[in-house]
């Protein structure tokens, strides 16, 4: 008499090869995904498949069927992204992953396509700045499917893959920044001013209003901020970080009521930087202002977002700390506020020169606290080695 197993059956087909089925916890009956020359292996995958239900648990074997372009507009439906993430979202997918993977089940990526696609990308004549971005879109994508369970463990684990070695931004000397502010049109000084010694974004100055400057205390307040994608859309900061308040230099402060008495729409509620015929402040429309600012002075390859980061450098050179940085710049993480830590040339040697000088009075001290202890005005006499 032939032993009934205990989970799952085995039978001969006419071909002559042997399936092997069993019924999940769901009731439904599944068949090996393939078949197998003699009952012995049959028998044997049953035993494997078995252990694996009891070990890691229950895994629909079909939960993964869903195309990868379908869940990943899914996924992005269920995010809180701002206008500006959503579009950059959508053209990684359009152009990046979805020409790869659109097409392919969640549960067939393997980690040796992924690792392909990325030669294949990094390679390419255009977009290669973009890769990394790609991946970690597509890591978050999958990481949100092994949550569901739709898959395992996720294939994106090429180490390394989701950084970007970005070209370090120029930090510019306080001359700098108002020869730039001199030479743009006046209707723009206080921006690149504020833009520095406030660290704002541009979608933060574009989004600014009256009521949250206050010149008289010093502070600027983010509370609104502008999206250009195409069309203007208003905003809130991406963050509760990106909440917050910046005290202003007095330094600066002359600029920003000159600036509020001639060129700011009027009322509590108006923008403070407006474009020539008062509408709302475009990027497009500002870029030509700066390119010929820059130009005028000898800057090369400056873009705005460089006077941010010169301000997070004037403020971490002046001694604030890190958690200090971090709310000025309305960042979470400590990680996103290192990005800024960046010391000028001329700054690193003051300091090494500093830690030199420091270093030498110590040893000098040291030295003569040694002469009074042993009386002797002369050097002790040199002892060599042994003969």
């Amino acid at each position: 008499m032939v032993k009934k197993r205990r989970f799952g059956r085995v039978r001969k087909l006419p071909s002559g090869r042997y399936q092997a089925r069993y019924q999940g916890p769901d009731r439904v009956d599944r068949p090996a995904p393939f078949t197998f020359a003699t009952k012995k292996e049959a028998d044997r995958w049953l035993t494997l498949k078995e252990a694996e239900i009891n070990r890691d648990g229950w895994w629909d074997p079909n939960a993964g069927d869903v195309r990868f372009r379908d869940y990943a507009a899914e996924w992005m439906t269920t995010r809180e992204l701002t206008p500006k993430t959503e579009q950059t979202y959508e053209g990684l997918l359009r152009l990046h992953l979805n020409p790869t993977f659109g097409d392919m089940k969640l549960k067939d990526i393997q980690e040796a396509d992924i690792r392909k696609w990325r030669a294949t990308r990094r390679k390419a004549k255009r977009g290669k700045g973009q890769v990394p971005k790609a991946y970690r879109l597509l890591r978050a994508i999958l990481n949100t499917a092994v949550r569901d369970r739709l898959i395992r463990e996720n294939p994106c684990q090429i180490e390394g893959a989701g950084q970007e070695n970005s070209e370090e931004r120029p930090v510019l000397s306080v001359s700098e920044v108002f020869k730039l502010a001199d030479a743009i049109k006046p209707r723009y000084r206080a921006l690149v001013l504020l833009a520095t010694f406030g660290s704002l974004r541009w979608g933060e100055l574009a989004g600014l209003r009256r009521r949250h400057l206050d010149v008289d205390k010093g502070t600027v307040t983010v509370r609104e901020t502008v999206h250009d994608v195409g069309e203007l859309v208003k905003g809130t900061p991406k963050s509760r970080a990106g909440y917050r308040t910046v005290q202003l230099p007095d330094l600066i402060k002359d600029d920003l009521w000159r600036h509020l008495n001639e060129f700011a729409a009027p009322g509590p509620s108006g923008l403070v930087f407006v474009g020539v015929k008062g509408n709302q402040l475009r990027r497009s429309n500002f870029s030509k202002y700066w390119a010929e600012a820059c130009a005028a002075v000898g800057l090369e390859g400056i873009h705005l977002h460089d006077l941010r980061h010169t301000g997070n450098t004037y403020a971490a050179e002046a001694g604030a700390s890190l958690r200090e940085l971090m709310t000025r710049m309305g960042h979470s993480s400590t990680r996103a506020a290192l990005v800024y830590l960046h010391a000028r040339d001329d700054r690193a040697r003051e300091l090494a020169d500093r830690l030199g000088k420091r270093a030498a009075e110590e040893l000098k001290k040291a030295d003569d606290d040694q002469d009074e202890n042993t009386g002797d005005d002369d050097p002790p006499p040199i002892v060599g080695p042994p003969v």
